[in-house]
């Protein structure tokens, strides 16, 4: 991630490897305008160009990139990424993409270190082969560089693309390398000093009672875990609980999947990620709110000791539940970090899970979906969720669901919807039995959670942060923080 810095340069005399040169119109091409017209440059959106300055800026190479005439901060979070990733072996850029403000050189900021982001752990290089240049410093040129409020929204977003990509981080690893317990000391060394931090065994587990997130990982031979993260500063306003779903890998359990479906399950746990980057970044940034996070950890997988279709589970809050599909396990396990929550009385929950593939036929793979029990809270989150740049969606938890849920013969109630219709809806409706009447949010990122396909913009190949900005926006909105 590259250290973003301010500058009054302009962007004909800014000394870098490359200028990095939003463009909205013709108004905007100044003695560039040949140039641009012969590689036929027209502004469409999303346009980008390169080609050596000939002298024309103090820079030798120019990223043109094009932006409409009145960019939102969205705009030029995409705009910055597309720049960085077109600055190919560039060590340092001078970043001119005429900010309006300090809210959208935070945005800037945000896409220049989102947008070069990779994940490249496991890959091996020969020792002959020629390292590629990574982008070490860029400076974003504006009017506002000597306002403390913009060095300021430059270190807010230097914490937040932080925590966007440690989400990535933990997706992108191997299912073999983050096992419950694995993880789980994993978010517990991100949190460091900045958050207090428990970690609850299958012992621990037992004794409370959270037979959700055991019967989940009773199929595995790395027993699950619970892990609270507690952020609680002295002048906080609010208190808010985040839950998150941790499946290391969902084999589906006895309700197996099929091969091809299994490869890219080692982004179930992206829920659990994004709520403890989320509350370690409010907490880095001092945010007078306080927040109490719990990340439902456990290994899906088929084995003699696996939970079976038919068996009762008896959950946190003291509901039965009886199972009939295994591999609808992420309700199961949110069930206990939910009653968890709602035992110390916060003012609002949201859950984040990747929790259903209805919600994907829904809504496509690059929008959440968003449930919960409380209008005014829903509104909130997709407030934050528009103003971090994540694209979500409101959808209903219906009349019907009530009734389904509680229709097991032997239960309280039935983990699993009996038809094919209103899978998101069922599993909203059914985690809402465990919250009781604190106003309550849950977040889908089945979708958006990862990407298969060819990086765009901010967004790259694998794990996304989905949620990570939004989570922490809200935060930000709910403690009065402008």
């Amino acid at each position: 991630m590259p250290t973003v810095s301010l500058s009054t340069s302009k962007p004909t005399t800014a000394r870098a490897d490359v200028l990095i040169l939003g463009i909205r119109g013709d108004d905007d091409k100044g003695d560039l305008a040949e140039t641009l017209d012969l590689l036929g440059f027209t502004g469409e959106k999303g346009q980008v160009v390169t080609f050596p300055s000939a002298g024309l800026t103090k820079a030798p190479l120019v990223v043109a990139v094009a932006l409409p005439a009145e960019p939102t901060a969205e705009d030029l979070r995409r705009a910055a990424a597309r720049g960085v990733k077109a600055a190919k072996n560039a060590s340092s850029a001078a970043v001119a993409l005429h900010p309006a403000g300090v809210d959208e050189v935070e945005a800037i900021a945000e896409g220049l270190a989102l947008g070069s982001y990779t994940y490249e752990t496991y890959k091996t290089k020969k020792k002959d082969a020629k390292k590629k240049t990574e982008l070490a410093t860029a400076a974003i040129l504006t009017p506002f560089a000597r306002q403390t409020t913009a060095a300021t929204a430059v270190e807010r977003a230097a914490t937040v693309a932080a925590a966007v990509n440690a989400a990535r981080d933990w997706v992108n690893t191997p299912p073999g390398d983050k096992r419950p317990a694995d993880l789980a000391e994993s978010f517990a060394a991100h949190a460091g000093n900045d958050v207090k931090v428990s970690i609850w065994d299958e012992k621990r587990l037992a004794k409370e009672k959270c037979g959700g997130i055991l019967g989940v990982g009773l199929g595995s031979d790395s027993p699950p875990r619970l892990l609270t993260l507690s952020y609680e500063p002295a002048a906080a306003v609010s208190h808010l609980a985040l839950v998150g779903k941790g499946i290391t890998f969902d084999s589906g359990g006895l309700s197996i999947k099929p091969g091809a479906s299994m490869q890219t399950m080692k982004l179930d746990m992206a829920g659990a990620a994004a709520v403890v980057a989320a509350t370690v970044a409010i907490a880095r940034l001092g945010l007078p709110i306080k927040v109490t996070a719990y990340a439902c950890i456990a290994e899906n997988m088929p084995s003699g000791r696996a939970t079976r279709p038919g068996d009762v589970l008896t959950m946190r809050s003291g509901a039965t539940v009886e199972v009939h599909n295994t591999d609808a396990e992420g309700r199961l396990v949110l069930a206990d970090g939910l009653a968890l929550a709602a035992e110390t009385k916060p003012d609002r929950i949201v859950d984040v899970a990747t929790l259903t593939g209805a919600c994907m036929v829904a809504l496509g793979q690059l929008t959440t979906g968003v449930l919960g029990n409380d209008e005014t809270l829903s509104d909130t989150v997709l407030a934050a969720s528009k103003a971090a740049g994540e694209s979500m969606w409101p959808l209903p938890i219906t009349e019907e669901m009530k009734g389904i849920v509680t229709s097991s013969s032997i239960a309280d109630l039935r983990q699993h919807n009996p038809k094919s219709y209103g899978g998101t809806l069922f599993a909203a409706s059914f985690l809402r039995e465990f919250v009781g009447d604190i106003p309550w949010a849950h977040l889908d990122i089945a979708g958006p959670s990862f990407n298969e396909g060819s990086a765009y913009d901010y967004t790259p190949v694998g794990g996304t942060g989905s949620g990570v900005r939004t989570l922490v926006k809200l935060a930000t909105e709910l403690a009065g923080v402008k």
